[in-house]
């Protein structure tokens, strides 16, 4: 697979997760770790199937234990955080603030090898980050003292999704099956979780249990494979970049579906953040230029 391909599959992964907001409205009242089990098993499912019909099941057998705590590591950890800042903290503050995870993606990958951090990519980053905090800034309200814990919550979150990403990228030769495991592993996780903290509550009508379905095929499911293949052979910091098109995407989707209103300030996110996704773009061509010049390797 080259690389453009690779950073082509990994962003499908960021088109799914525009989603993530419409279907888990859709999915209401299940509570969050029952449908993070839920979802998570289903992409344990996809995952299953498909390693299954590729004959990749014994390859399964060949990765390290280590490897697979830190996959569900990453993955568990990231969602349980997630909801437990939402729940110490405004909503749009934590989201904010989790949402920090795409530049530091771009800050990390300077420690990864043949990858080289320039002006460019992290200018790129953080003007997208700004787009996208014109989205979930016009939520946020005052900040009080019993917030910060839920804030330190959300900071974590993004210091584990950035992590995970970027540390993918050094164990390049672990197959994607892998994911599969991952997601099982999650999915016991979020069952203990849910039996721990929450009540037991089904989708109350067909939407409910669409979107929940749904939630399992895409954003927290099949999404998680396609980001592997890309954060392991892709452009990770272009990836990273492009990662701010999820909340403008989402807010997006929520207004063709006439769950949110369409402003100047949608239109304003959307330059920004595909000019921040431009810079990294040209960052990352000028890197493989130079680096073709000198007479270096090509990337995988």
């Amino acid at each position: 697979m080259t690389r453009a391909r690779a950073t082509a599959t990994g962003f499908g992964a960021v088109l799914m997760w525009a989603l993530l907001a419409l279907l888990t409205v859709g999915s209401a009242p299940v509570p969050p770790f029952q449908l993070a089990a839920i979802s998570f098993a289903i992409g344990a499912a996809i995952g299953l199937a498909w390693t299954a019909a590729t004959g990749g099941l014994a390859a399964l057998g060949h990765v390290r234990p280590a490897v697979y705590a830190f996959g569900i590591a990453g993955l568990f950890g990231y969602h349980a955080l997630y909801f437990f800042a939402l729940r110490l903290a405004p909503p749009a503050e934590a989201g904010l603030i989790a949402y920090l995870w795409p530049l530091f993606i771009v800050l990390f990958s300077g420690l990864l090898p043949d990858e080289k951090l320039g002006a460019g990519h992290v200018l790129g980053a953080l003007v997208a980050f700004a787009g996208a905090a014109l989205i979930i800034g016009g939520r946020i309200g005052g900040v009080s003292a019993q917030s910060l814990p839920g804030l330190g919550l959300a900071f974590l979150c993004a210091l584990t999704w950035s992590s995970y990403s970027v540390i993918s990228r050094r164990l390049g030769a672990v197959p994607t099956a892998s994911v599969t495991v991952f997601c099982a592993g999650s999915a016991l996780l979020a069952l203990a979780a849910h039996v721990a903290f929450e009540t037991t509550v089904w989708p109350q009508s067909a939407l409910g249990w669409v979107s929940t379905a749904l939630l399992g095929i895409g954003p927290v499911g099949l999404a998680f494979y396609l980001w592997d293949v890309g954060v392991k052979h892709g452009d990770i910091q272009l990836l990273g970049v492009a990662s701010y098109a999820a909340p403008l995407l989402s807010t997006l989707v929520l207004v063709a579906a006439g769950v949110a209103e369409p402003s100047a300030t949608l239109l304003l996110a959307a330059l920004m953040i595909a000019g921040g996704a431009l810079l990294a773009a040209r960052a990352s061509a000028a890197a493989r230029a130079v680096n073709g010049s000198r007479g270096g390797r090509s990337l995988p």
